[in-house]
C-alpha cells in the first residue's frame, strides 16, 4: 500500500513537471514570456492597417514592416501605435528579429509635413532594432523638390542608428528589397491578405492559450485526482471511479477538439499550397505552420503525460475496487462458512436404525451439496485473490491472510464431512450388522413358529424339523454377532449410550432365538429317537400360529385335548408315558405361542418402519416443492421466466403446504419417531394431533383452483427450470397431489396396524385413531362436494354441520299436484345429489364439468331444500330394500328416495332418525321449561337442538299430554288406543293386517306401482300395532323395570318370539343373548319377512304418524313447488 502511495506521488509529481514544461514551451513560442500582448487585444487597432507585416524579407533576412500611406497617420493616439508596434515586432522568430527590421513607409500621396513627422515619431517610437528605413517620399513635383531642399537642411533631425533612405520612385525601392518580398501596393509580388494575417494570428494565439489552458487543467485534475481519499466500500468505490472516468472523458474530449482546432489552423494556412502546389509559403506563413506544428506538439505531449497519470489512478482506483469486492465477498463467504461449520457441528446422530443412518447419509448429502455452493465460492474466491497478488495488486499484505483463511476453511469443511460421513458409514455398517442379526432372528423364529408340531410328532417329520433347523443354523455364522466385545471395540468411535443398548438388546435377541432353536433341537431329537405310536396328534393347524390372536391358544388347546390323549393311552395301558408326551407337547405348543408373539412384533414393527420411512420421504418432497418451487417464485432472477397469469398465484397454486409442511417436520414426525420401540401404541400419537390434520381439509378444498392454475400455466419456462435444478423425473403437479395421497395413506397403515395389535395394549387407540382419520378424509371429502354447490342463496354454514352427502334417484308425489304430473313422478325417477345437514337437507342435480383432472370435478345445481323441523321419514319402502321416504308437512309433499346399495341406505335413515330424535328431545324439553315458566316464571333454557316455532305449539301441547305415556317418550308410538292385549301362546300365529286391502283403497293395480305404510297409516286409523315376525331395532334405550323386563340399547338388534299383552313384545336380544319384555313402540323393523314397511313414527296408528309429523315440523312449511324439484 505504501509503495503504491509513493509511486502515485511520483507519478503526480512527474506530470506536473511535464505540463508545466508544456506551459512555459507554449509560452515561449507565442514570445509571451517578452511581450504578453495577444491580436485578439489589439484587434481593433490591428484592423486600421497603418502598419502591417506582410511576411516580406530583405536581403539578409530582415523583416519588412510597411507602413502604408495613412492619410489620419498623425492622429493615431501614442499608445495604439506603441501597441501595434510592439505587437509587429514580436511576431517574426526572435531569430529574425535579433537581425533588426526594415521599415518601408509610403508617404508617395503625402506631403513632406507629414512625411516628417511620421519618420520622426516612427524613429522616437519603434521598440525593436532596425537595420534600414526606407521612405517613399511624395511624388508631386513640389512636393518632391520641397523634400529634397527640407531632407538637406534638417539631416540633422533624422538623425537615427540606421540610415534613413529617401527614395523618389517604387523602382528605386526594389534595389533594395526584392520584388518577391514586396507586396503587389509596392510593385512587389508577395501575396498579402491583412484580414487573413489577422485571422490567422488571432486563431494561433487562441490555439496557444487553449494548449495552455488544458494543459493547466489536467495538471488541477490530475491533482485532485491524486487526493481523492480511497473509500471503504465497493459501492463508494465503484462511484468514486465513475465519477473520475466521467471527468476523464471529458478532458479528453475537450484535448480532442483543441487537436482538431490546430489542425483546422494548420489547413487553413496551407490553404494557398492545396489550391496551388506550386505556391510558395512568405516567412510569416512558414513559422505560422511552425508555430502550430509546435503547439500541436505540446498538446500531444499534454496529452501523453495525462494518459500516463491516468493509467495508473485508473489501475489504482480498479485494484481499489478489486480488493472491496474481494473483501466484500470474502465477509458473505466466510459468513456462510462459519454457518456451515455450525450446522455441520449440529450432526451429530449417528442414527438408530439401518433406514435411519441412510436417510442421516442422504441429509449429510444434500446437506454438503448445498454447502458446495459457499465452499466453491470460497476456492473460487481464494483462487481470485491469488491472480491479485500475481497482477502486482497493491494491498497484497490484506490479501494474501485472507486467501489462507478461505482455503483454512474450505479444507476444514471438507474434513469435518469426510469425518461425518465416516462416522455415519461406520453406522451404516452396524445396522447392517444388526438389521442382518435381526432379520436372521426374525427368519429363525419365522421357521419355528411355520414348523406343523403335528407332523413332528412323527419320526420322519421330526427328523424332517431337525434338518431344516440345521440348515438355518449353518448360516448363523454370517449373520449373527459373533463377539459383543469386537462390536464394541470395532465401532467404538459411534457407540453412544443408546446404541450401545441396541447391540445389547439385539445380542440378547440373538442369544433367545439360538436358545429356542436349541431348545427346538432338544425336543426334536427327543421326537426323532422315539418309535411311531399311534398317538392323535393334539397340535393346532400351522396357520392357527400365525394368524391367532389369542395370547395363549396352546395352552387352552392342550388342556382340552388331554382327556383324549389320556383316553387313548389308558386303552393301551401306558398312562404315565401319555403324560410325558402330552406335556412335551404342550411345551412346544407354548413355544409356538410365543413365536407367533414375536412373529406380530415383527410385522408391527415393518408397518412402523414404513410410516416412518414414508413420512420422512414425504417431508423432504413437501421441502424440496416450497424451496424448489414456492420460495423460487420470489426469486427475483427467476421473475423474467413468470407469466403473468402465474405471478401472484402462488397461494393458489401451492395452497397452504407450508402449514402442512412445519406441522409434520416440526410437530408429528418427531412425535412419531418416540414410538418406533412401541409401535402398537403410536394411535396415540393421531389421537392427540387430530385437530393438526384438519389442515388438509383446506388444502384439497384448495385443490380444484391449484389444478386449473395448473394446467394454465404447465408450460412455464419457470417450471421447467425449477424442475431441471431440483432433477425431478416428475413435474410438479405430481407434487401437488403428495398431500392428498398422503391423508389417504394414514388409514391403509393404521389398518395394517391394527391387524397386528388386536390383543395389545394399544389396539382401542389404533381403533379410535382409524375411525377418525376416515372422519377427516369423509369430512375432506364432503367439503370438496359442497363447495361445488352452485345456486344457493343463502349460507351453508346457516345450515348446521354436513352430517351426509350422495347421489340418489328420486321420485316425488304431490297431494296438491295435477293427477298427470303425479303419475309422472311416480314413473320417471330424477337423479339428484342430497346433502343432509343438521337443519336441513339440500336436493341438487349433479353436473359433470368438462375437462380433466379436478376440473372435471362435477358440480351441484341447487334445486330444493327441505327443512329438517318440517321433515319425516318411512324408513321401508314395499318391494325394495334400498328405498326410504321423506315426507314433507304431514305428507303434502312425498320424495321416495332410492340408495345405492342397502347398506348406504341404512345409514342414511339412521342418520335422518338421529336428527329427528334430537329434535323431539328438544321439543319437549321446551314445553316442559315453557310450562315451569308459566307456572314459576322460569326463564326458558337455551337448547342446543332446534327449537320448536309458534306454529306448532299444539303438537307441543299434546307431547305434554302424553309425557306420562311410556310408549311415546321418545315419539314412536301413540297414546291415543293402546292395543288390547292378545291371548299369550299365539307367538307366530298372529299375522298383520294385509297389505292387498291398503293397496286397493289407494288406487294402485300395478306390482311396480310404490306402496308404503303411510298410506295405510292414513286409512287404517287407530289400532293396536301387529306382530311382524322378523328382526327389529330398539331405537329407544330401555331400563329394566321388572324381572321380566328386558335392559336394551339404542341401536341393539333383537328378534321377536311371541307377542304379549298392553302393547310388549317378548324378544331375544341378539348381542347379548338375553331374553325379556320390551314395549312395541320402541322398536324398528330391520329385517322382515312381511313386505310391510315400519315408518319412524310408527305405523300403527294414524294419530301417531300426525303425531311426528306435527312434532318434527316445528318451522313454517316450505314455499318450494314440485316444479322447482323437478327442474
Amino acid at each position: 500500500m505504501r509503495f503504491w502511495l509513493r509511486n502515485e506521488d511520483m507519478a503526480l509529481e512527474e506530470m506536473v513537471q511535464r505540463l508545466n514544461a508544456v506551459s512555459r514551451h507554449t509560452d515561449e513560442i507565442m514570445h509571451q514570456d517578452i511581450v504578453p500582448l495577444c491580436a485578439a487585444d489589439i484587434q481593433d487597432q490591428l484592423k486600421k492597417r497603418f502598419a502591417y507585416l506582410s511576411g516580406g524579407r530583405g536581403k539578409d533576412g530582415c523583416p519588412v514592416i510597411t507602413f502604408p500611406d495613412y492619410p489620419t497617420f498623425s492622429d493615431i493616439p501614442d499608445k495604439e501605435f506603441q501597441n501595434v508596434m510592439t505587437y509587429l515586432t514580436s511576431v517574426p522568430s526572435l531569430q529574425d528579429a535579433g537581425i533588426g527590421f526594415i521599415l518601408v513607409i509610403d508617404r508617395r500621396q503625402d506631403k513632406w509635413t507629414s512625411v516628417k513627422a511620421s519618420v520622426l515619431r516612427i524613429a522616437a517610437s519603434f521598440p525593436a532594432n532596425l537595420q534600414l528605413v526606407l521612405v517613399l517620399r511624395p511624388t508631386g513635383f513640389f512636393q518632391r523638390t520641397l523634400s529634397d531642399i527640407a531632407f538637406r537642411f534638417n539631416r540633422d533631425d533624422f538623425k537615427m542608428k540606421v540610415p534613413i533612405i529617401m527614395l523618389s520612385s517604387v523602382p528605386e525601392l526594389h534595389g533594395y528589397i526584392d520584388k518577391s518580398q514586396l507586396t503587389e501596393d509596392l510593385g512587389g509580388t508577395l501575396d498579402y491578405c491583412h484580414t487573413r494575417w489577422l485571422c490567422h494570428r488571432t486563431a494561433i494565439e487562441s490555439f496557444a492559450l487553449m494548449v495552455k489552458q488544458t494543459a493547466q487543467m489536467l495538471q488541477s485534475f490530475g491533482t485532485e485526482l491524486a487526493e481523492t481519499e480511497l473509500p471503504n466500500d465497493a459501492q463508494s468505490t465503484s462511484l468514486v471511479l465513475s465519477a473520475h472516468t466521467e471527468k476523464k472523458d471529458k478532458m479528453k474530449e475537450d484535448m480532442k477538439l483543441a487537436l482538431q482546432e490546430g489542425h483546422s489552423i494548420l489547413e487553413s494556412i496551407r490553404e494557398p499550397l492545396a489550391r496551388n502546389p506550386e505556391y510558395s509559403l512568405n516567412q510569416d506563413q512558414l513559422d505560422n505552420q511552425t508555430t502550430v506544428q509546435r503547439l500541436l506538439a505540446q498538446l500531444s505531449e499534454t496529452e501523453a503525460a495525462f494518459d500516463e497519470f491516468w493509467a495508473k489512478h485508473q489501475q489504482k482506483l480498479e485494484q481499489c475496487l478489486q480488493l472491496r469486492h474481494f473483501e466484500q465477498n470474502f465477509r458473505e463467504v466466510k459468513v456462510a462458512l462459519d454457518g456451515v461449520s455450525q450446522k455441520i457441528s449440529t450432526f451429530t446422530d449417528v442414527g438408530n436404525s439401518l433406514a435411519h443412518v441412510k436417510h442421516l447419509l442422504k441429509d449429510l448429502a444434500n446437506f454438503e451439496e448445498k454447502s458446495n455452493v459457499s465452499v466453491e465460492k470460497a476456492r473460487a474466491l481464494s483462487l481470485e485473490g491469488s491472480q491479485l497478488i500475481e497482477n502486482k495488486h497493491y494491498a497484497v499484505d490484506s490479501i494474501h491472510p485472507k486467501c489462507n483463511e478461505l482455503q483454512h476453511l474450505c479444507d476444514r469443511f471438507a474434513a469435518e464431512i469426510g469425518k461425518r460421513r465416516n462416522l455415519l458409514n461406520k453406522s451404516l455398517e452396524l445396522h447392517g450388522v444388526l438389521e442382518t442379526s435381526m432379520k436372521w432372528c426374525d427368519e429363525g423364529i419365522y421357521l419355528l413358529a411355520s414348523q406343523p408340531v403335528d407332523k413332528c410328532q412323527s419320526q420322519d417329520g421330526a427328523e424332517a424339523a431337525l434338518q431344516e433347523i440345521e440348515k438355518f443354523l449353518e448360516t448363523s455364522a454370517e449373520n449373527k454377532i459373533q463377539e459383543l466385545n469386537k462390536i464394541y471395540k470395532e465401532y467404538e468411535s459411534i457407540l453412544n449410550q443408546d446404541l450401545m443398548e441396541h447391540v445389547q438388546k439385539v445380542f440378547q435377541k440373538q442369544e433367545s432365538t439360538e436358545e429356542m432353536f436349541h431348545r427346538r433341537q432338544v425336543s426334536l431329537k427327543k421326537l426323532a429317537a422315539k418309535q411311531t405310536r399311534p398317538v392323535q396328534p393334539v397340535a393346532p393347524r400351522p396357520e392357527v400360529f400365525t394368524k391367532s390372536p389369542c395370547p395363549s391358544p396352546g395352552i387352552r388347546r392342550g388342556s382340552e385335548n388331554s382327556s383324549s390323549s389320556e383316553g387313548n393311552v389308558l386303552r393301551r395301558g401306558s398312562y404315565r408315558r401319555a403324560k410325558s408326551e402330552m406335556s412335551e407337547n404342550q411345551q412346544v405348543r407354548s413355544g409356538s405361542t410365543g413365536d407367533e408373539e414375536e412373529s406380530l412384533a415383527i410385522l408391527r414393527r415393518h408397518v412402523m418402519n414404513e410410516l416412518l420411512e414414508t413420512e420422512r420421504a414425504y417431508v423432504e418432497e413437501l421441502l424440496c416443492v416450497l424451496e424448489g418451487y414456492a420460495a423460487e417464485m420470489d426469486n427475483p432472477l427467476m421473475m423474467h421466466l413468470i407469466s403473468t397469469s402465474l405471478q401472484n398465484k402462488k397461494d393458489v397454486l401451492f395452497g397452504n403446504m407450508e402449514e402442512i409442511y412445519h406441522f409434520h417436520n416440526r410437530i408429528f414426525l418427531r412425535e412419531l419417531e418416540n414410538y418406533i420401540d412401541c409401535p402398537e401404541l403410536v394411535g396415540r400419537c393421531f389421537l392427540g394431533r387430530m385437530e393438526e390434520f384438519q389442515v388438509y381439509e383446506k388444502y384439497c378444498q384448495n385443490k380444484p383452483r391449484s389444478e386449473s392454475l395448473w394446467r394454465q400455466c404447465s408450460d412455464c419456462p419457470f417450471f421447467q427450470e425449477c424442475q431441471k435444478k431440483l432433477d425431478h423425473k416428475l413435474s410438479l403437479d405430481s407434487y401437488l397431489l403428495k398431500p392428498v395421497q398422503r391423508i389417504t395413506k394414514y388409514q391403509l397403515l393404521l389398518k395394517e396396524m391394527l391387524k397386528y395389535s388386536k390383543n395389545c395394549e394399544g389396539a382401542e387407540d389404533l381403533q379410535e385413531a382409524l375411525s377418525s382419520i376416515l372422519g377427516i378424509l369423509k369430512a375432506v371429502n364432503d367439503s370438496m362436494h359442497l363447495i361445488a354447490i352452485t345456486g344457493y342463496d343463502g349460507n351453508l354454514s346457516d345450515l348446521g354441520k354436513l352430517l351426509m352427502q350422495g347421489s340418489f334417484s328420486v321420485w316425488t308425489d304431490h297431494k296438491k299436484g295435477h293427477s298427470k304430473v303425479k303419475d309422472l313422478a311416480r314413473f320417471k325417477p330424477m337423479q339428484r345429489h342430497l346433502f343432509l345437514h343438521e337443519k336441513a337437507v339440500l336436493f341438487c342435480k349433479k353436473r359433470e364439468e368438462n375437462g380433466e383432472g379436478y376440473e372435471k370435478a362435477p358440480s351441484y345445481s341447487y334445486k330444493q331444500s327441505l327443512s329438517m323441523a318440517a321433515v319425516g321419514i318411512t324408513e321401508n319402502v314395499k318391494g325394495d330394500n334400498k328405498k326410504f321416504e321423506i315426507w314433507y308437512n304431514a305428507r303434502e309433499e312425498v320424495y321416495i328416495i332410492q340408495a345405492p346399495t342397502p347398506e348406504i341406505k341404512a345409514a342414511w335413515v339412521n342418520e335422518i332418525r338421529k336428527v329427528l330424535t334430537s329434535q323431539l328431545q328438544a321439543f319437549r324439553e321446551a314445553s316442559q321449561h315453557r310450562a315451569l315458566e308459566q307456572s314459576q316464571s322460569l326463564p326458558l333454557p337455551v337448547s342446543s337442538h332446534t327449537s320448536p316455532s309458534r306454529g306448532n305449539t299444539k303438537a307441543v301441547r299434546k307431547l305434554e299430554e302424553r309425557k306420562t305415556d311410556p310408549l311415546s317418550l321418545e315419539g314412536y308410538g301413540s297414546s291415543a288406543s293402546l292395543p288390547k292385549p292378545p291371548e299369550k301362546g299365539k307367538g307366530w300365529s298372529k299375522t298383520s293386517h294385509s297389505l292387498e286391502a291398503s293397496e286397493d283403497n289407494d288406487g294402485w293395480s300395478s306390482a311396480e306401482e310404490l306402496i308404503n305404510s303411510s298410506d295405510a297409516e292414513e286409512e287404517g286409523g287407530a289400532g293396536p300395532r301387529k306382530l311382524v315376525p322378523g328382526k327389529y331395532t330398539v331405537v329407544v334405550d330401555q331400563e329394566k323395570g321388572g324381572p321380566d323386563a328386558l335392559s336394551a340399547k339404542s341401536g341393539d338388534t333383537v328378534e321377536v318370539i311371541h307377542e304379549g299383552d298392553e302393547g310388549l313384545w317378548y324378544v331375544r336380544n341378539l348381542s347379548t343373548g338375553q331374553e325379556g319384555w320390551v314395549p312395541a313402540g320402541s322398536l324398528s323393523t330391520l329385517i322382515g319377512k312381511s313386505k310391510s314397511a315400519q315408518c319412524l313414527s310408527s305405523s300403527e296408528s294414524g294419530t301417531g304418524s300426525a303425531l311426528l309429523s306435527n312434532s318434527s315440523s316445528c318451522s313454517e312449511s316450505c314455499n318450494t313447488t314440485f316444479s322447482d324439484l323437478k327442474g
